[in-house]
């Protein structure tokens, strides 16, 4: 069995009391190859305390001023050593104890995603998330939203881009698109890779993402295709739930 080194980055931004669950479900991994990079946007609460009691097992941490999330992301993504890279910000978790090792058990591929569950803030398990992933991973399996989560997202560093600060909102699911454009070998690892924190989206940043997301899909799959797939979302889904599902 092989051991790559896997870069897990979090970022981070004024989220006391929401990263220690993170770190410890980083630290706790059975698997040793990890290297854990930590992008703080110059907290101004107890954030970098609670970083630091940790500092030890950080292999990199920074906190300064960013341009927002994908900024910091992509600061993450400069500083990362690992063969794969996955990302797993503030809330977020790893599923248990041994999902690094179960990936790796797995053959080599370039990418390895999986299923994710949505926790309350007590870390009880509500359900899955509203998107399954596919079966079958591809690029064009994005053409109706982001059926798999970020959080559950594992790439070769090589094939990872910097983000796109054109897009705000939706630099994400451009750059999960452009990874899997280059993706030979995609491995669905049909475990639950991450725990993702519920929480609510204000309605005008659900409007702006639909829009951006618009923007991105017509750069992937042109305007035409776009444009029916989202009159089949709209025929098909209920509009306040559409949002839901577009947004977790």
């Amino acid at each position: 069995m092989s051991t790559p080194k896997i870069s897990i980055i979090t970022v981070i931004y004024n989220g006391a009391s929401l990263i220690e669950a993170t770190i410890g479900s980083v630290l706790s991994q059975t698997y040793s190859n990890i290297e854990y990079i930590i992008i703080d946007g110059s907290s101004t609460d107890n954030t970098l305390g609670i970083i630091n009691k940790y500092k030890d097992r950080v292999a990199f941490l920074i906190s300064e001023k960013d341009k927002g999330i994908y900024d910091a992301m992509n600061k993450g993504l400069k500083n990362a050593t690992g063969d794969y890279v996955l990302f797993l910000n503030a809330g977020d978790e790893l599923f248990s104890k041994k999902t690094i090792a179960s990936v790796f058990a797995l053959e080599e591929a370039d990418v390895y995603y999986g299923n994710t569950a949505i926790v309350n803030k007590l870390g009880l398990v509500l359900g899955d998330r509203r998107l399954s992933p596919p079966e079958k991973l591809n690029w064009k399996s994005l053409q109706f939203g982001m059926c798999v989560s970020h959080q559950s997202f594992i790439a070769k560093r090589t094939l990872c881009e910097p983000y796109d600060l054109n897009y705000s909102i939706s630099a994400d699911i451009d750059w999960v698109i452009r990874i899997l454009k280059k993706a030979k070998m995609i491995v669905n690892t049909k475990i639950y890779i991450s725990k993702f924190l519920e929480g609510g989206t204000s309605d005008k940043k659900r409007r702006s993402a639909l829009k951006e997301r618009f923007v991105v899909m017509t750069k992937h799959y042109g305007f035409l295709s776009t444009f029916l797939n989202h009159i089949y979302i709209f025929l098909r889904y209920p509009f306040h739930k559409l949002f839901k599902r577009t947004m977790t």
